[in-house]
């Protein structure tokens, strides 16, 4: 199993070491923020203008935070004549670090609104799933999706297929201070996360979520097919027996 440092990421030490050479860079310092700071991934062009220097030792930067594991770098979805750009968004484990606004901001959302609505951390993770399902409409096979929703919340997905179920351990917990204390809380919104986007995907059941020490991580969630008469989008599929203490 991954370890973790006491900021959650995997890694440990050399990670930070790597980190902590590529942000020594003043200039690639202000790009990792300015990439931070949008909310939509960021081309190369708009970082050009940003920092006042040519394309190419842009560029060179880029490759630099990309391969410190600090931003990822992904192709524009283009749907017009032309070569799709390149995009840069924060790295799912880099957030919280280095200044940078973390995944505990958006925890507290979910359960402020559970507060407000009377809702449970699983409603309220739930209600995110379908949020979240109707935004990512671009990845056609589902678990494609739901592995691409588990790797943007920072769990370093390992996915495992067993004949018609799928596994995706989680190789990080990207919550691991407060799921020390309080694992039930928050290992039901990722439960309601997960069935959520499963539901509004209209394919997919959560059959369950087996749960670990979070300073060890390896939880998993366990991901079948969703039965024939169910797999309607936007229908509510039946969920599984929830989270399981492994």
């Amino acid at each position: 199993m991954a370890g973790t440092d006491d900021d959650g990421r995997g890694g440990g030490t050399a990670d930070l070491q790597r980190e902590a050479r590529a942000l020594g860079d003043p200039t690639r310092f202000r790009l990792f923020h300015y990439i931070a700071d949008s909310r939509d991934p960021v081309g190369v062009a708009e970082l050009t203008a940003y920092v006042g220097l040519n394309h190419n030792a842009v560029r060179q930067h880029l490759a630099v935070l990309k391969g410190a594991r600090l931003v990822v770098e992904e192709v524009e979805e283009r749907r017009r004549p032309g070569r799709p750009a390149l995009l840069y968004r924060v790295h799912p484990e880099a957030t919280g670090a280095w200044g940078t606004a973390g995944p505990y901001a958006w925890l507290a959302g979910l359960l402020a609104q559970a507060l407000e609505h009377g809702w449970s951390p699983r409603e309220a993770g739930r209600r995110e799933g379908q949020r979240r399902a109707e935004q990512d409409t671009d990845v056609s096979d589902s678990l494609d999706a739901l592995e691409g929703e588990l790797e943007h919340r920072g769990f370093r997905p390992d996915r495992r297929a067993r004949g018609a179920r799928t596994d995706f351990v989680l190789e990080r917990c990207a919550f691991v201070e407060v799921a020390a204390t309080h694992a039930a809380t928050v290992c039901q919104v990722h439960l309601g996360l997960a069935e959520g986007f499963a539901e509004r995907r209209g394919d997919l059941t959560i059959e369950r979520l087996r749960v670990r020490d979070p300073h060890a991580a390896g939880c998993s969630l366990v991901v079948a097919p969703a039965p024939t008469p169910t797999r309607r989008p936007g229908s509510r599929v039946r969920t599984g027996r929830g989270v399981e203490q492994a």
